[in-house]
């Protein structure tokens, strides 16, 4: 079954402050659209991010990425139709629609729309009310309202794609949410059990809040990588995914790139899964001058089916020559791109050992590396 989630990020968000839309703004350590979209990876087959088109400098980050992009509407139905659009040819079966000021969203939640969605056409999570409700003027209170039966709704919402497709088709427009353009179309909606945390930032206060719910469920890992090539005959060396022309290569089983070598044993080491060569033992034939990226790709994937995003990583080459300051930017952003990074999120640098050691006597080169992890 196909599932794919629409991730509504085009509106300007102006009641929440900051002076830019809320999505992009800065949260624990991430932008709120960072937090959100993460939610999503591993949960569905495709991801839709609606944007709007002034946000050119978003464009430019996600082009390219594992991310499905479509421009938004001039309303939110009109970027939820936008995003139905894009999956137009995937074939999918069910869409998650989910508001991008909801990066409190759990994966249980998540699970719990998709699976009610085996007996209905549409679900989403709803929160029973359980506070008294008053009827105002903006001054006094005017009376009481009855709350049985009310709930408060929330994304994602989830439907049965070729349903909603047609419903949003049919619909003139003015609606409060997806669920109300489904039960316009005669499409029975089931509630899932709703969850307090997943609130959506509407006021500049309600960052707080959500930054105190992120740090409490979050898990912090670091881990450290160190790897040892010597040098051999060659002409040139492999660092961090570059080609450098050198009067010697690197010897080692595989292409023998330092760099990304240590750094996968950094990712390795933060979900205490051992190292490289259990997982691609030197003695096997198969993987005797293999690209280095295949063994930073496996350990970027086993983080996130372990549920872990990386926050950052620090790779330091510790070498007389070749000088890497021309070619570290490339190399940023070559394991930036290889990890499904963004540049400002990879650091290499270099530093020499002043001429003592094996990195002194130019034998080899040596680096360490430095990965976070973090799971919310």
């Amino acid at each position: 079954m196909t599932t794919a989630a629409i991730i509504v990020a085009a509106g300007r968000g102006q009641r929440a402050g900051g002076g830019i839309p809320k999505q992009w703004r800065a949260l624990a350590g991430r932008r709120v659209a960072d937090w959100t979209i993460d939610r999503f990876r591993g949960q569905v087959d495709h991801i839709v991010l609606v944007l709007s088109e002034e946000d050119q400098k978003a464009w430019a980050e996600f082009e390219g990425s594992d991310l499905i992009l479509a421009k938004g509407g001039h309303d939110r139905a009109g970027s939820v139709r936008s995003g139905l659009s894009a999956l137009r040819s995937l074939a999918v079966q069910r869409v998650l629609i989910h508001d991008v000021a909801r990066p409190c969203v759990q994966k249980q939640t998540i699970q719990q729309v998709l699976t009610a969605l085996d007996t209905y056409p549409a679900a989403a999570p709803g929160l029973a009310v359980t506070d008294a409700l008053w009827t105002g003027d903006g001054v006094l209170v005017t009376g009481m309202q009855d709350r049985t039966g009310l709930f408060a709704a929330q994304t994602p919402q989830g439907f049965h794609y070729d349903a909603i497709f047609a419903a949003h088709a049919a619909h003139p427009g003015g609606a409060a949410d997806d669920v109300e353009v489904a039960r316009a179309a005669g499409l029975d909606t089931a509630i899932v059990p709703g969850d307090a945390d997943n609130i959506k930032i509407t006021r500049p206060e309600d960052f707080i809040r959500v930054e105190r719910i992120l740090g409490k469920a979050m898990d912090v890992r670091l881990g450290n990588g160190y790897d040892v090539h010597r040098f051999g005959d060659g002409d040139h060396v492999i660092l961090c995914g570059i080609k450098m022309p050198h009067d010697r290569g690197l010897q080692g089983h595989s292409d023998a790139d330092v760099g990304m070598h240590a750094v996968t044993d950094a990712i390795y080491g933060a979900l205490a899964q051992g190292d490289i060569g259990q997982h691609f033992p030197p003695s096997d034939p198969q993987w005797k001058g293999a690209a280095s990226k295949i063994f930073l790709r496996h350990a970027v994937e086993l983080a996130r089916k372990m549920g872990y995003q990386i926050s950052n990583v620090d790779c330091t080459l510790v070498c007389e020559y070749p000088k890497i300051g021309p070619h570290a930017p490339s190399m940023r952003d070559e394991m930036a791109r290889i990890m499904g990074l963004r540049a400002d999120q990879v650091s290499v640098k270099a530093t020499t050992s002043e001429r003592l050691g094996f990195t002194g006597r130019s034998e080899g080169i040596a680096a360490l590396a430095t990965a976070c992890l973090v799971k919310s």
